[in-house]
């Protein structure tokens, strides 16, 4: 009889030691002026050398990922950068 609980008790310690562990939000991003001019300045410099700039709220974010996406390659833009400038889009179509 001394066995069940004590099978009891190692099903139990082997369940909760299976379960996830949780995982810590990812860390916000904090966004400030300085951060979002940045971003404007290089929307103004690098994409006006191919085109005319497009209003910001023109297109919603969704629509701006698909198509910064597709100028990604003829950019030059380094990942941070690209963030940057799609940050400073989010933001001018929130205004």
């Amino acid at each position: 009889m001394k066995s069940v609980p004590l099978f009891a008790m190692f099903g139990i310690t082997l369940i909760i030691s299976c379960t996830p562990k949780t995982v810590p939000a990812a860390a916000t991003k904090t966004i400030t002026a300085e951060y979002l001019a940045q971003g404007k300045t290089i929307y103004d410099n690098a994409c006006k050398k191919c085109h005319d700039l497009p209003d910001p709220k023109d297109h919603s974010a969704q629509d701006w990922v698909g198509i910064m996406n597709s100028m990604a390659p003829k950019s030059n833009l380094t990942d941070q950068q690209h963030e940057m400038v799609y940050d400073y889009i989010v933001s001018a179509i929130k205004e």
